[in-house]
């Protein structure tokens, strides 16, 4: 079958409230649109399982790359999930009990033959933050628990960690907390719920200063430039969206060591798409969920990522 005759679907936010410069969905939806694909638009609420089958409430969608008008939406249709070539799965975090109810009726798409981007068990599996511990050869070290009384006592032992939710994005609840700060326990006991909820404590990295760089990854194999996020003076949060700078730079080769190890996996897993989140030489996070970064490296290094990623699903589709 043609690019140009493909059914691509994708489950995003209300499209209407992306800003189109940054956004990766749209950098995706445009690479569609230039390949004539017919793109089906849907929210989690216009999808359902009725019996086995999973079905959504859809509306063709045109893309165009305007700031000020840069979608247009025809009339709602019921459709069977499975009968889309492509499925991308772009809604954003947090990953909740919702996200995980739409990754079954996803799984039910993928069973009556949809390629799920990414693949639905993946997005169950590898959740953000823990996922690290899968490669410990290349995070720093890794806390995760209930326990206030053992986050006080990685606090003591390594004096400067990161803590932050298990669930969270954009830097949102990340603290930076050094021994000695009288806000420790009210922090650990915030994230943690007092003890009721499982989080995260890392180690400090100090490199955090030149860049929380953004690696994305193309069906295991690496974008050979990252998107450094800077933090602001003020802030410890290299996030866009807390006012981190972004600035592109190439592959380090501990950077492209990072990738040969998570890459084969992701792929092996089904994941064709993630970025993954490096400061220093340490990985910190492995985002399969909705990664950003796309439209920030195709304007700094004048690329075409969603291109290779359709190519790569491609591959996928005609395999």
């Amino acid at each position: 079958m043609s690019a140009s005759k493909r059914r691509i679907g994708v489950v995003m936010d209300p499209i209407e409230s992306i800003k189109p410069k940054k956004d990766s969905s749209l950098a995706m939806l445009l690479e569609a649109e230039r390949r004539g694909a017919e793109i089906h638009y849907m929210l989690q609420s216009d999808l359902k399982l009725l019996a086995d089958q999973a079905l959504g409430q859809s509306r063709r969608l045109r893309v165009r790359d305007h700031e000020e008008d840069w979608f247009e939406l025809g009339g709602a249709e019921e459709i069977h999930l499975g009968d889309l070539d492509v499925i991308l799965m772009r809604k954003d975090p947090p990953f909740d009990m919702e996200y995980v109810y739409t990754t079954y009726i996803l799984g039910r798409a993928e069973e009556a033959g949809a390629l799920i981007v990414n693949k639905p068990q993946a997005l169950r599996d590898m959740n953000e933050k823990a996922f690290t511990a899968w490669f410990p050869q290349c995070a720093p070290l890794t806390l995760i628990t209930r326990s206030m009384q053992e986050m006080k006592e990685f606090l003591t032992e390594h004096e400067k960690i990161v803590v932050k939710p298990l669930d969270g994005m954009g830097g949102k609840s990340i603290f930076v907390i050094a021994a000695g700060d009288k806000n420790a326990n009210v922090i650990f006991e915030t994230l943690t719920d007092n003890g009721s909820r499982f989080a995260m404590a890392q180690v400090f990295i100090p490199e955090i200063s030149k860049g929380d760089k953004r690696i994305l990854l193309i069906d295991g194999e690496p974008v050979p430039y990252s998107l450094a996020r800077i933090p602001s003076a003020d802030d410890n949060r290299g996030n866009l969206v807390m006012g981190a700078v972004g600035e592109g730079r190439a592959l380090s080769e501990r950077e492209a060591w990072i990738c040969s190890e998570v890459g084969p996996v992701m792929k092996e897993c089904g994941v064709i798409f993630c970025g993954i989140d490096v400061i220093g030489d340490y990985l910190t996070e492995i985002n399969v969920t909705s990664p950003t970064g796309i439209r920030e490296l195709d304007t700094i290094f004048d690329l075409n990522i969603a291109a290779t990623l359709f190519d790569a699903i491609e591959a996928r589709l005609d395999s």
